[in-house]
C-alpha cells in the first residue's frame, strides 16, 4: 500500500467538491484503493483490520493502552447506537446533551432502546456548559452516563467537551462522546479529557469513504459490557470479543471501504496526524469565513465557537436570494454546499473538511460572489432577526 505524497488534488473532471461534513472529497489514492477485491476471512484482510485498529488508537496519544478500537459496519449513526446500547446498561440512565440534530438523535436513539434518559436541549446552537451538567447531575443521582456531541454539525459549533468531562467525573459519572465529525482533526486525548468511549466514522476527518464507524472504548468498559446490548449486530462487546479471538469481523465487513480507509490513514499520518489535518482545516475555515464576510455574509457563531469542520451562514435578507437557486449555481461552479438546520432563521452551511486547501476555499468565495451577482443579490447582509439570534450567543 502506497503512502500518498500529501498533495491536495482537484476532483476528477466533472466531479464537484463536497463542502459537506461527510461524505467528503477524497484523494485519488483513497479511490484507487477500492479497485481490488479482498476476502473477508483472508489473512491479508485480517492484517488490514489489525493495522487499522492500531493506527486509530495511535491517534489518542498518551493513555491509548487503556483503550481498544472496535469497527462497526454501517453509517455513523449505527456506531452511535451501538455505543449507547452497549455501554449504557439496561438499568442505567443517561443525560443527553443536545444543541442540534445529532444530540437530539442520540436522545431519540435512547428512546428506541427503551433506556432511561433525560435531555438537556439548548436549542439550535447554544453550547451545553459544565456548570449546567454539574447541576443536573447533582439534582439527579440516578444518572449514570452523560452523552455529549463533540462537534455539532447542525450549527458547526465545537462544544466545550473538556468542561463537560470535568463536571461529569467530578460527579462520579461516565462520559460517552459522539466525535463523529471532529475525531482526526481535533484532539480528544484521554490523558487530557477523560471519557469512557467515543465514536466516529470512516467518511469524516480521516477522509475515507462511507461504510463503517468505529468505537474507541476503555478496555475496562468493554470487559463489563457483555449482555448490555439491545441488538445482535450492534453489540460492541461481541464484535470486540470476536475480533480479539479471530481477527475477523463477526459479519460481512465492507472490505473495499476498509482498504480505502487504511489508505486514508496513511495520508493522515503523512500530513502530520491530528495536528496537521486540523491545521489545514482551520486554514480552510479562516480563509473561507474571511472571504464570505467580505461579501456581506454573517456566521451564526462568534469566532470563539467556530469549528474547523463546517460553518453556518445566515441567508441574506435580499428578496432575490433563494437558497435552492444559490445551491444550484454553486454546484454548477463545482461546489456542493449544505442546507442549514436552524429552525429560527434561514441558513446554509459550508464544510471545511476533505481534500481541499485554502486555495480551493478562495475559489469557493469567488464562486459565491459570482453567484450572488447572477442572482441579482446586491447585499448578503442577513435579516435583523438573524443578528438578534447571534447576539444571544455572547457567552
Amino acid at each position: 500500500m502506497t503512502i500518498p505524497n500529501n498533495k491536495i488534488e482537484p476532483p476528477r473532471l466533472g466531479e464537484p467538491y463536497l463542502l459537506t461534513p461527510g461524505p467528503l472529497t477524497t484523494s485519488y489514492a483513497v479511490k484507487q484503493a477500492m479497485l481490488r477485491d479482498w476476502g473477508s476471512w483472508d489473512d491479508d484482510f485480517r492484517a488490514m483490520t489489525r493495522e487499522m485498529r492500531t493506527r486509530l488508537l495511535n491517534l489518542l496519544g498518551e493513555g491509548q493502552s487503556d483503550f481498544d478500537c472496535v469497527p462497526m459496519q454501517g453509517s455513523g449513526s449505527f456506531a452511535v447506537e451501538a455505543m449507547l446500547g452497549t455501554f449504557i446498561p439496561k438499568d442505567g440512565k443517561a443525560l443527553v446533551l443536545a444543541n442540534g440534530a445529532y444530540g437530539l438523535r442520540s436522545a431519540q436513539t435512547m428512546k428506541y432502546l427503551g433506556r432511561d434518559h433525560v435531555l438537556l436541549d439548548k436549542g439550535d446552537y447554544l453550547p451545553p456548559r459544565g456548570a449546567e451538567v454539574a447541576q443536573i447531575l447533582a439534582d439527579d443521582p440516578g444518572i449514570t452516563h452523560v452523552v455529549a456531541i463533540h462537534c455539532e454539525t447542525s450549527s458547526g459549533i465545537l462544544n466545550p467537551i473538556e468542561e463537560i468531562s470535568e463536571a461529569t467525573y467530578a460527579a462520579g459519572r461516565k462520559l460517552l462522546v459522539d466525535s463523529m465529525s471532529a475525531f482526526g482533526a481535533v484532539d480528544l486525548k484521554p490523558d487530557e479529557i477523560r471519557y469512557e468511549a467515543m465514536v466516529s466514522s470512516a467518511n469524516k476527518c480521516i477522509e475515507g469513504v462511507p461504510g463503517f464507524g468505529f468505537i474507541i472504548a476503555r478496555k475496562s468498559e468493554l470487559d463489563t459490557a457483555q449482555g448490555n446490548a439491545h441488538s445482535l449486530s450492534l453489540d460492541v462487546h461481541a464484535q470486540w470479543a470476536h475480533m480479539e479471538k479471530t481477527g475477523q469481523w463477526r459479519f460481512t465487513p465492507p472490505t473495499h471501504v476498509v482498504a480505502a480507509f487504511l489508505e486514508a490513514l496513511h495520508g493522515h499520518e503523512a500530513e502530520g496526524g491530528v495536528q496537521g489535518r486540523g491545521a489545514r482545516y482551520t486554514r480552510n475555515r479562516d480563509v473561507m469565513v474571511a472571504g464570505m464576510r467580505e461579501l456581506g455574509f454573517e456566521t451564526l457563531l462568534k469566532d470563539r465557537w467556530l469549528s474547523p469542520i463546517i460553518v453556518t451562514f445566515f441567508c441574506p435578507a435580499d428578496e432575490n436570494f433563494v437558497f435552492d437557486q444559490f445551491y444550484k449555481l454553486m454546484k454548477d461552479k463545482g461546489f456542493i454546499i449544505y442546507p442549514g438546520k436552524l429552525t429560527v432563521v434561514e441558513s446554509f452551511r459550508i464544510g471545511c473538511i476533505g481534500q481541499m486547501d485554502e486555495h480551493v476555499m478562495r475559489q469557493v468565495v469567488t464562486a459565491a460572489r459570482d453567484t450572488l451577482a447572477e442572482m441579482g443579490v446586491a447585499n448578503a447582509t442577513p435579516p435583523a432577526r438573524a443578528l438578534e439570534e447571534r447576539a444571544i450567543l455572547a457567552v
